[in-house]
């Protein structure tokens, strides 16, 4: 599959009981598709992933299969900070039908460099299914450097990277890097606020949690990045800037899944350890949304 354009990294509905909304779920992705989204991205960060059982893990993927119908690419996180763990992870995800899997550097363990390349490689070789990295050290303790990014791109198996690390220079060592030895590999922000910024210097689009909520006008200014026209895109950037912030005004998913609930998309509240906006936060949130939304779509 092709890394390119917007993927969104969809959350995970719940009903008032904190059971799985599968039935939102299907209406969510359904809305994504007819909004022009380029791939979803399931059980990633914003899913709240670590609170789902394995159970309600796999109905997710197999509804988002389902619905996608070959329209659009599904990708799968199936990292987790053990190899073999990931290893299975990843081949039941092969076995499903995902066109990809998403897989995060190991958190806690706070592994070295060679750590993650031998971590990465091993799971490239133990399965078929293309493999996107996830670099995001603010949850894991531990950033992929481009050295290291260097090496495993050169894996056939490895097809690219969702760059959350803040970082744009080391972004950019990466980027270059890759385009210098002609390697296939694309980088992607794993950020909405720096996403415009990354693909002027050469991403290849984003992974948006912002596109749970407006799909549309995400796509847009994707498209406008790389197709070269930074002028529109930015202007589309700045318009919606109030959003992208506020859609992070608390830890991800807390403020995107209570703006989505604003406007009576399923979403619900979130798990356990995760917690309720505040009372400040969510006013500042409901009169961003309130202003903002012709871009909601």
């Amino acid at each position: 599959m092709e890394l390119k354009g917007t993927f969104t990294a969809l959350i995970t509905p719940f009903t008032e009981d904190n059971e799985v909304d599968y039935k939102g779920l299907r209406k969510n992705i359904k809305r994504q598709l007819e909004n022009g989204i380029n791939g979803l991205v399931v059980l990633g960060t914003t899913a709240e992933t670590p609170t789902l059982s394995t159970e309600e893990r796999d109905n997710i993927v197999k509804i988002a299969i389902e619905e996608a119908k070959g329209k659009v690419p599904v990708v799968v996180g199936t990292g987790t900070n053990s190899t073999e763990t990931t290893i299975k992870s990843t081949t039941k995800a092969e076995k499903y039908g995902a066109d990809a899997v998403l897989v995060v550097a190991p958190y806690y363990n706070k592994p070295p460099q060679n750590g993650l390349y031998s971590h990465f490689k091993k799971i490239a070789d133990s399965v078929n299914i293309p493999i996107i990295l996830y670099n995001v050290q603010s949850r894991t303790g531990v950033n992929i450097e481009p050295e290291t990014v260097l090496k495993l791109a050169k894996h056939p198996n490895i097809i690219g990277i969702k760059d959350a690390s803040g970082d744009l220079r080391k972004s950019a060592m990466v980027i270059t890097a890759v385009k210098r030895e002609n390697v296939d590999f694309s980088v992607v922000s794993g950020d909405d606020i720096t996403a415009v910024s990354l693909m002027a210097i050469g991403a290849k689009g984003i992974v948006s949690v912002v596109s749970n909520i407006a799909p549309k006008t995400i796509v847009t200014m994707t498209n406008f990045a790389l197709d070269g026209r930074f002028d529109e895109a930015q202007d589309l950037y700045s318009e919606i800037f109030p959003l992208l912030t506020a859609s992070f005004i608390e830890t991800n998913p807390i403020p995107i899944k209570e703006a989505m609930s604003m406007i009576d998309l399923p979403a619900g509240k979130v798990r356990l350890p995760l917690a309720e906006l505040k009372e400040e936060n969510r006013e500042t949130l409901l009169k961003t949304v309130n202003r903002l939304k012709k871009y909601l779509r």
